[in-house]
């Protein structure tokens, strides 16, 4: 049983949606010459004009909000220039959302930045923070009617791809399995989403937190120090700091098995995705659990769940698996406000179109937009919970 007023909804991010994100390190990152992505994102799902057909789709499915993310490097392409047409546009989802009854749920940075911050030094320049300080500032006046924002998606991620990006290489097959973050990035993502909250506490009614890529850390052979050691800096540092925010946003997809000498393949014979992740919808409802338990009293918004797979039945299996979890969780006292699903439409992930995790199927030519049958499925089960909670 889901409680009244829960959230329901999709997610998507900006660089992976809206396409053509010139100014971003991404964008550069994609089109080097001799580069190790093997494929750009280009024009993406076209989603930086196509977002209120986007958002239809959202209403028309029976969900009640929607998660998208405003782009740094559209807002402010060179230093100290503030687009005003980029604000505007922000401003036209977040009115659109309103308008048609959506919750925006509000990201500020998903991995991407600015070209002109990645070259000046990126997180750990003198000035980062005054500068992400000064995004922040920037984009207050068109949060107006925004309740939920997420400062920095999964800095746990971004601080174990820093190293990576600079050495040019791939990364591990599962996030968990990646070698630590570089931790000045990591202390300087805290200090980064410290400076996002103070500007935002201006703004009344807002909550703001930050979210995390949720690895279900499991011990093997008795490999309980080792997997705590893995987990500390890979994932808990990143929840405790955000001890006293509004929430917390969970973002879970799989597990990571850890032994005495790191991290284990996925088992062999395992059911996996197209991303090469172990089939593990109990990875839900076992994130929040852990999430609850080092942050007692923190709300939680799941802010991304989802599967990557070419069959629908699979993702509909997956999903009601996964929701049966999270319920479960809440049943026993945990505070968990909403679940946005990973991802509306299939989209770029992060060098490959390959990947497809969308409730909408989006065609590569034409850019049209066709809902699959999980979508629909989601929207049937949002609506029926909703009735139910009120009832």
């Amino acid at each position: 049983m889901f409680p009244e007023g829960f959230l329901w909804g999709a997610a998507g991010s900006p660089h992976q949606t809206e396409g053509n994100n010139l100014a971003s390190d991404l964008w550069e990152l994609e089109n080097r010459p001799g580069g190790f992505l093997p494929e750009r994102s280009g024009d993406a799902c076209d989603s930086y004009h196509r977002w209120p057909e986007d958002l239809d789709i959202v209403r028309g499915l029976g969900l009640d909000a929607y998660r998208f993310g405003i782009e740094w490097a559209r807002i402010e392409p060179v230093r100290g220039r503030i687009s005003r047409a980029a604000l505007a546009h922000y401003r036209r989802i977040i009115e659109g959302c309103l308008e048609r009854g959506l919750t925006p749920v509000v990201t500020l940075h998903h991995f991407t930045s600015p070209l002109w911050f990645q070259a000046a030094g990126g997180w750990t320049a003198p000035d980062a923070i005054a500068s992400f300080r000064s995004y922040v500032r920037a984009v207050l006046p068109i949060l107006d009617g925004v309740t939920w924002v997420c400062t920095v998606n999964e800095p746990n991620m971004l601080a174990m791809m820093a190293s990576m990006i600079r050495k040019e290489k791939r990364s591990e097959n599962v996030a968990g399995a990646m070698p630590p973050p570089d931790q000045a990035v990591a202390e300087a993502l805290m200090a980064a989403h410290r400076a996002a909250r103070e500007e935002l506490s201006a703004l009344p009614g807002v909550r703001s937190g930050w979210t995390v890529a949720n690895q279900n850390f499991e011990p093997v052979d008795g490999a309980d120090a080792e997997c705590d050691r893995w987990a500390w800096t890979r994932e808990d540092q990143f929840l405790d700091a955000a001890d006293g925010d509004d929430f917390i946003g969970v973002q879970a997809y799989t597990r990571v098995r850890i032994g005495r000498d790191g991290a284990l393949p996925v088992p062999e014979g395992a059911r996996t995705t197209l991303t090469g992740w172990e089939y593990y919808p109990a990875a839900l409802g076992n994130a929040v659990r852990h999430t609850a338990a080092r942050l007692p009293g923190t709300p939680i918004l799941v802010t991304e769940n989802g599967i990557a797979t070419s069959d629908d039945t699979e993702r509909i299996a997956y999903t009601r698996d996964a929701l049966t979890g999270l319920a479960d969780a809440i049943a026993s006292g945990i505070d968990v406000r909403g679940y946005l699903h990973w991802s509306l439409l299939d989209n770029y992930e992060w060098g490959s179109y390959h990947a497809t995790f969308g409730l909408v199927a989006v065609d590569r030519t034409t850019f049209a937009r066709t809902p699959k049958p999980s979508a629909s499925w989601l929207g049937a089960f949002a609506t029926s919970q909703k009735q139910r909670a009120v009832s």
